[in-house]
């Protein structure tokens, strides 16, 4: 339909006064009134306005003053020159009554029928009448009827259009203020060019506001006679017009309620609206976008959009909606180098492809949008273009929430993405986007999946409760992931395997169900300065020729492991703070390998370290201490080379070597445990050299059950049991030892236990046992049911002592002198008959304990399960 302008001729618009608030006043006399009535008026109104008169009487002109006037005496006003060329002594009476009695009830009646500039006019009469005239309902019913809002828009710059509450705006008369602001645009509203055309008389003083019938012909009127080129689109849906944007036009919805809902600009053929170049900060805004082909399908649709930006553009998409219905063409494209658009407060929503596609260079801002609902990704960008988004909305994608690829970038910031089918956020082949701050969760798999050879740099994210894990890196890909929070994920919390790599660094990882990190695959990250806790499952994983840099963590209160090491991995682990672990502290199995090195680790359920299964690590210059069931345990051929590491107050021994396992033990200082320092049975070997083992509760080092180790310039003492003590049918190989200060003795040996010894040197032990012996004492009184002095044991049939159960030499003596006694062996127990666990009391007068066993053979450690 072709457009009908109006046909009154535009003249040149008079000069407005400078100021629309400054009075007229007229001349003539006041009108004479009683001081009730106008009291009475004046009080009824909200304005109050009418004026007072002056204080001392006129002096009356012959033939002028009424008789009334006289006889009242009424205070008069001066007269005043009349800026009306209305002669005064024909109609100064009427004005001055206009503008003084009329009631303001009244004048607002009348004003209401007033178009805005014959109100700016009346505005100039007097001050009464200037603020009657900004009357807020006159200007807000004179407001929707041109422009159809049902509040004030303003707008007070190019590309910044928005409503406020007239009730909190700062001036009393918003209405007016974006009328003012609005003013110079013309209307599209199909049907009312004719109407307006037709009803001159009714529209008089609107000539310069035209009309269209359609929005290209809009765009045509604009770029012929400019008016700001600001375009108003009232309500309809505008459909299959070419709406191409090449020059700086602001095409804005105007209609009531949800303006965006009420203004649908739709194409079936081509897209809807295309920005060119030379369009430069075109707006648009306030309307519903859609492309919805006949043939959604259809291949040609690929280049066909709701909206498209190119080459060299630089538009204002603001509160629309976009649609697209096509599946093989995106709702918004913005392609080519210069196409920098700004989107802002859009829905991008329920396309049957992709919400937004960036590419070719393309960059822009897009600022709290709503994209959802998509069929494939909620954004795509691709091929070096780098945009800005910050505070958008990305949910419920049927696919992925934000797809960056060959090469994309980007900078997302604030963003919420989450509930979307497969990852929150992609990225792959070259991809550098860049997403800090934002919060992704709830993905129906992971929350971030890095692939590919992907980068980017995450950076205080949330990322939690997703349905995998929350980050997956993998296939050469090489991110940034630092200070995020990483909690809650229904599986791990960063996953990297298959060749990733990456700097995992500063976050806090927590209340995941399985491993808080997990690197497998040939996988190297550096990973450092997070905090690994409270996971349902281990800490870190490191299993399948893992490898990483993990240094400067702290983990701690995990289910499982702090640290799991497996399968042909390799880590090192550096200055790392791993505790309270509710089993072990750092596990490595089935050929787990890598180094440990200057880690703090303490307070575990288990063992701090665990080593089994033919793991063969570095372990050097830790600290190890508060284990409940010890500091370092290697079992089941185990490996292991234990260099210069402290290992302290832990509840059993400090180290255990078990179970054919042969690790090397060099320069650790062993001490203050409150079971023995190093326990080697059930086959366990070894070579343990250069160590300082001091002050443990138990044997400085205990060798029992067929195990063969290998002691070697070893320091041994200080201890409160014997320094050394073999027994079971175990031996050991001792040169060049020094066993010094022990409380029980330097070195027990149990019956048929012969050793192979070269140059040790065993000296000033003190010998507590054979001094005990000597003086007739019950061994009890020296060793109490914890400690296991090795001496002749002896059993009592009379009393019927089982084989557990043991009896010191002085008690058969004395407290079973005439009893049937049998001499057992030269071993470790503690006297039962001392302990008073026996049938018959202690001539001694030990003191009644609990029923223990006496014969000592190391309480057995806790083994971690893989499970």
């Amino acid at each position: 339909m072709s457009s009908t302008r109006t046909g009154v001729k535009r003249t040149r618009r008079r000069p407005r006064p400078k100021s629309a608030t400054v009075s007229a006043p007229v001349a003539g006399p006041s009108s004479s009134r009683t001081s009730a009535t106008s009291s009475t008026v004046e009080a009824s109104h909200p304005y109050r306005l009418r004026r007072k008169s002056r204080v001392g009487l006129q002096q009356p002109a012959s033939g002028t003053q009424s008789d009334h006037d006289s006889d009242v005496g009424l205070p008069v006003r001066q007269p005043k020159r009349s800026r009306l060329s209305i002669p005064e002594q024909d109609h100064g009476p009427l004005i001055s009554w206009l503008q003084e009695e009329v009631p303001d009830e009244v004048l607002l009646k009348i004003m209401s029928y007033l178009k805005e500039k014959d109100l700016c006019r009346a505005a100039q009469v007097c001050k009464r009448w200037n603020t009657l005239t900004n009357d807020p309902t006159i200007w807000k019913n004179l407001y929707t009827a041109v422009f159809e809002y049902t509040q004030p828009m303003m707008h007070p710059e190019h590309g910044k259009f928005y409503f406020v509450k007239p009730e909190e705006y700062n001036c009393p008369n918003p209405w007016k203020d974006s009328f003012r602001q609005l003013y110079k645009g013309v209307h599209v509203k199909p049907g009312y060019a004719e109407h307006y055309h037709n009803n001159a008389d009714r529209y008089k003083g609107r000539e310069h506001m035209l009309y269209y019938d359609t929005i290209e012909d809009a765009m045509g009127g604009v770029n012929e006679c400019h008016h700001e080129g600001l375009i108003f689109v009232h309500s309809g849906i505008y459909q299959d017009e070419w709406i191409y944007v090449e020059s700086p036009v602001t095409i804005i919805g105007a209609a009531p309620g949800k303006v965006a809902e009420h203004v649908v600009i739709e194409n079936t053929r081509d897209s809807s609206i295309v920005f060119m170049e030379g369009c430069e900060d075109a707006f648009v805004g306030f309307m519903t976008i859609r492309f919805s082909p006949e043939d959604s399908s259809a291949t040609h649709h690929h280049a066909h959009h709701a909206v498209e930006i190119n080459t060299n553009c630089r538009p204002i998409i603001s509160n629309c909606i976009i649609r697209s219905s096509s599946t093989v063409g995106s709702a918004v494209c913005v392609t080519g180098s210069g196409a920098q658009p700004t989107i802002r407060n859009c829905n991008i929503s329920d396309c049957e492809n992709v919400g937004l596609y960036v590419t070719d260079h393309a960059q822009g801002f897009v600022e709290d949008c709503e994209i959802s609902g998509n069929a494939l990704a909620g954004i795509w960008v691709k091929n070096y273009a780098n945009p800005i988004m910050r505070r958008n909305h990305i949910h419920h994608g049927r696919d992925v929430g934000v797809f960056t690829f060959e090469k994309g970038m980007g900078y997302f910031e604030q963003c919420n993405i989450h509930h979307n089918r497969i990852a929150g956020f992609e990225v792959k082949a070259g991809a550098n986007p860049t997403v800090v701050n934002c919060e992704i969760h709830h993905g129906q798999t992971g929350g971030i999946y890095v692939h590919e050879k992907g980068r980017g740099q995450f950076i205080d994210n949330k990322i939690h409760s997703n349905q995998f894990a929350g980050i997956w890196v993998t296939s050469h890909s090489d991110p940034t992931i630092r200070g995020n929070s990483i909690f809650n994920g229904r599986q791990g919390g960063v996953y990297i395997f298959g060749d990733g790599r990456g700097l995992i660094e500063e976050n806090d990882i927590y209340g995941n169900q399985l491993a808080g990190i997990q690197i497998r695959t040939n996988s190297n990250p550096i990973v450092r300065r997070n905090r690994i806790h409270d996971g349902q499952h281990g800490g870190i994983y490191v299993h399948e020729k893992g490898q990483g840099i993990i240094e400067e963590n702290e983990v701690h209160s995990n289910t499982l492991a702090g640290v799991w090491v497996t399968t042909g991995s390799t880590p090192v682990l550096r200055k790392n703070r791993i505790h309270s672990g509710k089993q072990v502290g750092v596990y490595f199995y089935d050929n787990g390998h890598g180094t440990l090195e200057e880690n703090d680790i303490y307070n575990h359920m288990y063992s701090g370290v665990q080593i089994r299964t033919g793991s063969n690590p570095l372990i050097k210059k830790n600290k190890i201490w508060g284990g409940q069931n010890g500091g370092i345990l290697v079992y089941n051929s185990g490996l292991g080379i234990l260099e210069e590491n402290e290992i302290f107050d832990n509840a059993m021994a400090g180290i255990w070597i078990k179970t054919d396992s042969n690790p090397t033990l060099r320069r650790n200082k062993i001490h203050d445990g409150r079971d023995g320092g190093i326990c080697i049975f059930n086959g366990g070997r070894g070579v343990l050299e250069e160590n300082d083992i001091f002050r443990n509760a138990q044997a400085g080092i205990l060798i029992s059950t067929n195990s063969h180790p290998t002691l070697r310039k070893n320091r041994i003492f200080d201890g409160f049991a014997a320094g050394v003590e073999i027994t079971n049918n175990a031996s050991a190989t001792l040169e060049h030892n020094q066993i010094f200060n022990n409380k029980f003795a330097g070195l027990c040996l149990a019956t048929g236990v012969k050793p192979v010894m070269k140059d040790n040197h065993i000296f000033d032990n003190k010998d507590a046992i054979a001094k005990a012996v000597a003086r007739g004492q019950c061994l009890y009184k020296i060793s109490s049911y914890t400690s296991y002095p090795m001496h002749d044991f002896y059993r009592c049939s009379t009393c019927n002592t089982t084989e557990r159960n043991a009896i010191c030499v002085n008690c058969i003596r004395k407290c079973h002198r005439g009893h049937q006694v049998e001499f057992i062996r030269h071993d470790r127990f503690f006297c039962d008959c001392g302990a008073g666990t026996l049938s018959n009391s202690c001539t001694f007068a030990g003191e009644p304990t609990r029923n223990t066993d006496s014969v000592y053979n190391s309480a057995q450690p806790e083994e971690s399960d893989t499970a």
